[in-house]
């Protein structure tokens, strides 16, 4: 009786489904109602199954078309699932069922990509991406100019990812890390099923895309923490990146990300154009997006761009500009790679999404240097894809620039869709009640006289500030031993452990972090004799630091690592700065008379002196600078942009000036070299304007032995 309503029920089935798959339930049955089979039955229902869920599963989450109700899919799953435990023999590592079944794991491993993942360099506006076209001209002959191209997709706001590919079957997934090494997250990649795991081409290929959250789900999963009182993710990309890098995959499984795919990262012959690449994509099975163009020109591309801005506040998903690639693959070649940012394309920023909100309060947070920087409190708003309910004022200059009150309807804005700011203050829609802010006279924190002072060297570039000027303030300890412990690189000590360290009465300033032993550690709540020898360890191991170095902890007021150099190259010892005279430190290059007056007056206070000397007691010691080995780089100034991946900066620095030449933290067209390494940001860019010669890390590395 059961068997023949089944085989009914097929019939039903069989109305949107083809033939084959509704025998595919009729042997189904048979199954379950344990009918006589032979081994090679078995295995060729379970092929069978496998072809139909991965087909249906393709069909929902890549085309969106689905062909059946979840329901029936799940029973498949089901049934497959249930063939594959009984008869072992038949597992695949490329069936549906292996998409949820890894095990939680202890940690990522680090993989080294096939190829670097490049970052790309970014554009904000018409001109930007005509100064590029006109650098990317420049590298190509007359006959390559005529086959110049472009084919535009949008930059889709999530984690990249790489999927590699062998003989077919999905066997490693990665993140993108540093571009060099990322993170095994195979595992968690298997759970997303708009990536395939099988093939149709057999060769080894690399393929690469954005891992997302669509917009919907994080909406309902933030929901859902809300009910449940969990933390909120900030917005869709954040969810996405905090998915794929759960240890356990089935709380991946859970988060319902989407995979869209948009570069093939191996060279296969017979694709001659990155539009061939999406194309090709798509046959293999793999989810693109919708909203990619091939273009002309770059008039056309400004079209695009402009079309898609429209609509951008529509899509499912995150995405924050576009993505413009020269169309011919053979041109990449003489285009070549700068730093880690390839020339044959760009990514073309949209505009920082802006918001109004009302400006409830303007209150005071305290710096390492006593300075009291204003922030604005306003009702909590969402802005490019997350909610803010504070930003930045700077100073009082800012606030009076701005002409913003408390209680004024303000507009707010995300700087490079990261940084939350105040845009300007609507005064049309001002009531009358509004409030001016005044900077308190004592401090918040600490009851301190607050002092009003100029900053700047130029007067077109001054501006007043207001500092704490109590040397006991609280505040400004604890900013000033995270900014020590930061200086010194002593990464194992963070904020809240100092902060635990200070409570405790284990330290009452950074000089005393050179004291600690690990019984003193251990025996604190949470801490563990593991966790007490490494942060030990880690402080002895940079108990030795150069002179640049040690002046740059110290957090004097305008003294950063440029002038803590020059300082330390020009008297060559802390004892010689130490007594130096105002008009001895006024002499040096690049600093003016404002720099000058701060480092006198910080080396002339009796409990900074005394913080010296008890750091030198505690047992720090300060390298003798070496002499420049050659005269090499003499009269040469280097600019170091981006993260390299063979050295730090501070060692690349180090190299340069044995060699006799000098570090600048800024382009200009005195500058001799750009080294550029991993995300260089604009000093890249202005170097190319300005003609000034660009080095990979390659060519450092070779220019420098």
């Amino acid at each position: 009786m059961y068997f023949s309503t089944g085989i009914t029920c097929c019939k039903v089935v069989e109305n949107f489904l083809d033939h084959s798959f509704a025998r595919c339930r009729i042997a189904q049955l048979k199954v379950k109602y344990r009918y006589m089979v032979k081994p090679s039955e078995i295995k060729e229902r379970i092929e069978k199954l496998r072809q139909q869920v991965d087909d249906l599963r393709y069909r929902y989450h890549v085309l969106n078309d689905p062909r059946v109700t979840d329901e029936v899919y799940e029973d498949l799953t089901k049934e497959l699932v249930e063939l594959e435990h009984q008869y072992p023999q038949f597992m695949s590592p490329d069936s549906p069922t292996q998409r949820v079944g890894g095990k939680v794991l202890e940690k990522f491993e680090k993989v080294k990509h096939p190829l670097p993942m490049l970052s790309l360099n970014n554009a904000f506006s018409e001109e930007d991406l005509r100064a590029w076209e006109k650098r990317t001209s420049k590298l190509l002959s007359d006959l390559q100019q005529k086959k110049l191209d472009y084919f535009c997709e949008v930059k889709l706001d999530g984690l990249s990812i790489s999927l590699e590919y062998e003989n077919g079957v999905f066997v490693r997934g990665s993140t993108r890390g540093d571009g060099i090494f990322g993170e095994d997250v195979t595992q968690n990649l298997k759970t997303i099923q708009s990536i395939p795991l099988r093939i149709k081409d057999k060769r080894k290929i690399e393929v690469r895309g954005e891992c997302v959250m669509l917009k919907s789900v994080w909406e309902k999963i933030n929901k859902q923490n809300e009910k449940e009182g969990k933390p909120l993710f900030a917005n869709p990309r954040n969810a996405a990146a905090g998915s794929i890098r759960q240890l356990d995959p089935k709380i991946s499984a859970s988060r319902k990300l989407d995979f869209f795919a948009w570069d093939i990262a191996t060279d296969l012959p017979e694709l001659k154009t990155h539009q061939a690449e999406h194309k090709y994509i798509q046959e293999l099975g793999f989810r693109v997006d919708e909203y990619q163009r091939a273009c002309k020109n770059l008039d056309e591309v400004l079209k695009f761009i402009s079309q898609t801005e429209k609509v951008r506040e529509k899509l499912a998903f995150g995405m924050d500009g576009v993505v413009i690639n020269v169309n011919d693959l053979s041109l990449y070649q003489s285009l070549g790679v700068i730093g880690k940012a390839p020339r044959y394309a760009i990514a073309f920023k949209y505009p920082a999404e802006q918001a109004t909100t009302i400006l409830k309060n303007i209150l005071i947070n305290v710096g390492r240097t006593g300075a009291l920087t204003p922030l604005a409190v306003f009702e909590p708003t969402f802005v490019a894809g997350s909610k803010i309910s504070k930003a930045t004022l700077h100073n009082m200059d800012q606030i009076q620039r701005l002409d913003v009150r408390i209680g004024d309807t303000v507009v707010i804005q995300k700087a490079g869709d990261v940084i939350p700011e105040v845009v300007e203050a609507l005064v049309k829609l001002r009531n009358g009640k509004e409030k001016k802010f005044v900077m308190p006279s004592k401090c918040p924190v600490c009851g301190g006289v607050v002092e009003k002072r100029q900053i700047g060297e130029k007067a077109k570039e001054s501006s007043t500030a207001y500092f704490c000027a109590n040397p006991k303030c609280t505040a400004k300890n604890r900013r000033g031993m995270q900014h020590f412990a930061n200086a010194f690189e002593i990464m194992s000590v963070g904020p809240q452990i100092l902060d635990r360290f200070k409570e405790d009465g284990l330290i009452s300033d950074a000089a005393d972090l050179f004291t600690l032993k690990q019984e003193d550690i251990s025996g604190l709540e949470r801490f563990g004799e593991k966790s007490a020898e490494n942060i030990i360890k880690s402080i002895q191991e940079h108990s030795k630091v150069t002179l640049p170095r040690f002046i740059y902890a110290l957090g004097i007021l305008h003294v950063g690592e440029q002038t803590s150099e020059d300082l330390a190259n020009h008297f060559g010892s802390l004892k010689k700065i130490m007594a130096a005279t105002l008009e001895d430190i006024n002499g040096i290059e690049n600093i003016g008379p404002v720099i000058a007056r701060s480092i006198y007056d910080w080396f002339n206070q009796k409990e900074n002196i005394r913080f010296v000397e008890k750091l030198i007691d505690n047992g720090v010691k300060i390298e003798v600078a070496a002499k420049p080995s050659s005269n090499k780089f003499s009269g040469k100034t280097f600019v170091i942009t981006g993260t390299l991946d063979s050295m730090s900066r501070d060692q690349a620095k180090a190299l340069i000036k044995q060699a006799g030449g000098k570090v600048s933290e800024s382009v200009s067209k005195l500058t001799s070299f750009v080294v550029v390494g991993s995300d260089p940001g604009s000093k890249a860019e202005k170097a190319e304007k300005l003609g000034v010669k660009i080095l990979g890390e390659k060519e450092f590395i070779n220019l420098v032995k």
